[in-house]
């Protein structure tokens, strides 16, 4: 048999990495090439369409259930396609990004799923992008330890059934992947982290009894599933595995997708496992499509809006609702609270509001949930343990008393609670930090005992732009201007200084994140999103 061609993909201004051969070989890098070709025109024609349809938002105020796919919506009969075993008990979840110890600590944390997250949760450098295919690889042939540098502790992997299962999540539609292109064109970011690791890890996994499970971020439309359903059924092909391998579980973290949360399960009905109610990413969407709404679409501190906010609730249950009448998972939303170990009283506290949310999640009828850190695990368990004992889920509980209208979803100003000075100040320290994090190649970063990644920067900056846009008026008598963002922004700067010493602040990106944050926050023109112009600051 001839060679194959050379890929026509190249590599781009990237620095040699150790072990990159093994994942950027010439027959991966012709599968992400063919990807490209066939799926990127798409892909660009359904960006175009995101644009269209927040025009259209910006003219009317308002969304709808789509009359074009009632006739999806009132069928009965169709179901998504029966869960693997190893999909079926997803009760606790834990989510991080595919560093060598993160990846170690996540398998063996006591959770059933670990999300392994190449998106909001990993800075897209090369480093990240590559080697983190190299530690799940590793995992998979527990090739795989890790030694801490500084306090010398060692990581292996436990026994095989006692490890979690893998479902990874790549980047969104929107990135695009910088350092491989094809004819000067960057390949998006979604298919260089997919394909990379179907190509490697498919057939491998089946062969541990598991398969190439999916988290898709990010997506606004059911023709957006479409797009990925096209996607696996190609892929499958060509790597030579049968039709209905892949699992996909969509992120309902977009506000037009609660609106198509049945059409995207039908459009991938033979690769769905389920759909998962994010919270921050979903607040960053409201902002964004109805910013120019006026005062009935302004929200109040991020931590105000709690999924008992009536039109969260709203989300929740039409999105449980949805999931069991069709046959698929559905999971709820993050527990991002980081231990403290210096201070059991926080921890109380904080231990108490996790179960609380597990608890009520539960009881909704969510099918699992998610946790940032491994100490929340045995809470989340117990939470779901409680009602579902020894069943794997409990999908049979149909929700048919939930009731959604189209307006109930949007309807913010149910909600009683006010912006406050506060929240301005925690949104500008929040970004502030979380940005210099992230131009330092971190995704995932503890921020006042919070675990918090780019949907929580995401809608720091919104809150930030849609206060001072809207005129807002604090409880202080203070107004939300940009020359009160600026003071608050150096008062953090001088803040941060003081706390670390005048080395690690020169050593950091502070003053880079700085401006960024009030580049995207002020700005009159409202950037889609923050990682687009922090991908251009990204260095590696």
């Amino acid at each position: 048999m001839s060679a194959p061609a050379p890929s026509p993909l190249a590599i781009v201004d990237a620095e040699p990495l150790p072990r990159q051969e093994e994942v950027l070989t010439d027959a991966a890098l012709a599968f992400v090439a063919e990807l490209h070709r066939r799926f990127t025109p798409r892909r660009d024609e359904l960006l175009a369409r995101r644009a269209e349809r927040r025009a259209e938002i910006a003219r009317t105020s308002t969304l709808d259930f789509l009359p074009e796919t009632a006739a999806i919506r009132a069928d009965d009969s169709w179901r998504v396609a029966e869960s693997p075993a190893a999909l079926n008990d997803r009760r606790v979840e834990i989510t991080g990004p595919t560093d060598r110890k993160m990846t170690i600590n996540a398998l063996n944390s006591g959770a059933k799923i670990w999300l392994a997250d190449f998106e909001d949760a990993s800075a897209p450098t090369w480093e990240n992008v590559v080697l983190g295919q190299v530690n799940l690889a590793d995992a998979y042939t527990r090739n795989i330890d890790f030694t801490d540098p500084k306090s010398g502790k060692s990581y292996a992997l436990k026994a095989d059934a006692e490890l979690a299962t893998v479902v990874m999540r790549p980047r969104g539609w929107h990135l695009n992947e910088r350092h491989l292109q094809v004819d000067g064109e960057q390949v998006p970011g979604a298919l260089v982290d997919f394909g990379l690791y179907f190509f490697h890890n498919a057939q491998r996994l089946l062969d541990l009894g598991k398969g190439p499970y999916f988290y898709l971020p990010k997506t606004e439309s059911h023709l957006e599933a479409r797009l990925w359903n096209e996607v696996f059924v190609f892929a499958q092909d060509y790597v030579g595995i049968p039709q209905g391998t892949v699992r996909a579980t969509v992120l309902i973290e977009t506000i037009t997708a609660a609106y198509e949360m049945e059409e995207i399960l039908y459009e991938l009905r033979d690769h769905a496992s389920g759909l998962n109610a994010g919270r921050w990413d979903y607040l960053f969407s409201i902002v964004k499509n109805f910013r120019d709404g006026g005062a009935k679409f302004v929200l109040p501190d991020r931590n105000a809006v709690t999924m008992t906010a009536p039109f969260m609730r709203a989300y929740t249950e039409l999105l449980v609702r949805t999931c069991h009448k069709r046959g698929a998972h559905a999971i709820g939303g993050m527990a991002a609270f980081i231990p403290s170990r210096r201070d059991e009283e926080v921890n109380k506290v904080a231990f108490e509001k996790v179960k609380a949310d597990k608890d009520r999640e539960a009881g909704d009828g969510f099918d699992g949930s998610w946790v940032a850190h491994p100490d929340l695990v045995p809470i989340a368990l117990a939470s779901f343990d409680a009602v579902l004992g020894d069943r794997p889920n409990q999908k049979d509980r149909l929700r048919e008393d939930v009731h959604v209208e189209a307006a109930d979803l949007i309807a913010v100003d149910s909600l009683k609670a006010k912006p406050t000075y506060d929240g301005l100040v925690n949104a500008v320290q929040v970004g502030i930090r979380y940005i210099e994090a992230w131009l330092r190649g971190l995704g995932a970063v503890a921020i006042f005992n919070l675990m918090e990644d780019a949907a929580t920067a995401e809608i720091s900056r919104s809150q930030i732009w849609q206060w001072i846009n809207a005129d807002v008026e604090f409880e202080n008598g203070e107004k939300a201007t940009p020359e009160l963002a600026r003071k608050i922004a150096a008062e953090e700067l001088a803040n941060i200084r003081a706390e670390i010493g005048e080395d690690a602040f020169t050593a950091g990106h502070w003053q880079q994140a700085h401006d960024l944050l009030l580049t995207v926050a002020l700005d009159a023109d409202y950037a889609d999103f923050l990682t687009l112009p922090a991908y251009e600051q990204l260095k590696g």
